[in-house]
C-alpha cells in the first residue's frame, strides 16, 4: 500500500521549494553583481596604488604633492599616508570579496539543491 500526500500538502511543498529556488537565484544574481563591483573597485585601487608608488621625488628632493578628495574639497597628504590608506582600502575590498565569494558558493549550492528537488518531484519515482 503506497502512501500519498493530499494534493494541498503537495502543492504547499512544491510552492515552498519553488520560492526557495527563486530566492536563491535572486540573491545569487545580486551577489554576483556585488562581486563584479568590488573587483572593479579593487582593481582601481590597485592601479592607483601602483601609480602613487611609481611617483618619485620632485625637483630638489621634495615629495610630489598628492591630494585626497574629502567631500567637496581636496586635502594634501604625504605619499606614505596615501599609500597606507590605499593598501588598507585594498585589503578591506579583498576581505569583502572573499566573503562574497563564499556567499556565492553557498547560494549556488542552495539553488542547485532546489532545482534537483524540483526535478525529482516532476520526474516522479523511478519505475
Amino acid at each position: 500500500m503506497s502512501q500519498t500526500l493530499p494534493d494541498e500538502t503537495l502543492r504547499k511543498i512544491l510552492h515552498q521549494i519553488q520560492q526557495g529556488a527563486i530566492n536563491a537565484n535572486r540573491n545569487l544574481t545580486l551577489t554576483r553583481a556585488q562581486v563584479s563591483s568590488k573587483e572593479r573597485e579593487r582593481r582601481i585601487v590597485q592601479l592607483t596604488l601602483n601609480e602613487v608608488s611609481s611617483l618619485g621625488s620632485g625637483k630638489d628632493g621634495e615629495d610630489v604633492k598628492l591630494y585626497k578628495g574629502l567631500g567637496k574639497m581636496f586635502v594634501q597628504v604625504p605619499k606614505t599616508e596615501m599609500e597606507k590608506s590605499l593598501k588598507k582600502q585594498e585589503k578591506g575590498l579583498s576581505e569583502e570579496l572573499d566573503a562574497l565569494n563564499k556567499k556565492t558558493k553557498f547560494l549556488e549550492k542552495e539553488f542547485n539543491e532546489a532545482q534537483g528537488q524540483l526535478r525529482d518531484i516532476f520526474q516522479g519515482p523511478p519505475r
